[in-house]
């Protein structure tokens, strides 16, 4: 099922997200509806945050990305109550968008290697190391289940330029092909 993705302004996309253990109720189905709604979406990572839900779970298929990157080919992944353990190697910006802030992209540094310990879908543990593409995707999901946007990443100037067309989005205001929930949306739109 196609999950509505909430948009810029939502409270929910500011807050830190709760871990989760085995007993959260539907998990499979929940995970198998983020990658349903991020497909649809097309987009490569989908974080429970963006679906409504505070909780720490993301899901990531980097595989369009395979062509500038080839360790991203069949990179599909489910990353439960996350923590990135280390981030290291020098910032480099890469131009990233975001689906709860649609039609707006923007550079973001990001550092090139991270160390990241989750749980799969199976409940297993799992601790790895990631460098390039593969590191960034991971971080921008990851931010989302810390309550971070790609536009806290941005300069407060640059922030600035971009206020109206944030509101814009939270307003409902945006042309999207996908399911929306816009938390300032006027009534009678």
């Amino acid at each position: 099922m196609k999950l509505p993705i909430v948009a810029y302004g939502d409270p929910i996309l500011k807050k830190v997200a709760g871990e989760i253990g085995p007993d959260y109720p539907n998990i499979d189905t929940l995970i198998a509806d983020m990658f349903e709604t991020m497909y649809h979406a097309q987009g490569v990572g989908l974080a429970a945050p963006q679906v409504g839900l505070s909780i720490r779970l993301f899901v990531i298929d980097a595989s369009p990305f395979e062509e500038d990157d080839a360790q991203l080919k069949g990179f599909k992944k489910v990353f439960l109550n996350a923590q990135i353990t280390e981030e290291s190697g020098d910032k480099w910006a890469f131009n990233e968008g975001c689906l709860s802030i649609p039609d707006i992209r923007e550079d973001v540094s990001r550092h090139q290697h991270l160390h990241i310990r989750y749980q799969d879908e199976n409940w297993q543990w799992h601790e790895e190391r990631y460098h390039g593409l593969a590191a960034r995707v991971i971080q921008h999901e990851y931010d989302h289940i810390d309550g971070k946007l790609l536009t806290d990443r941005l300069s407060p100037l640059r922030k600035a330029m971009l206020k109206n067309r944030l509101e814009a989005i939270s307003k409902g205001m945006v042309k999207v092909d996908y399911k929306m929930k816009f938390p300032n949306l006027k009534k009678g739109r």
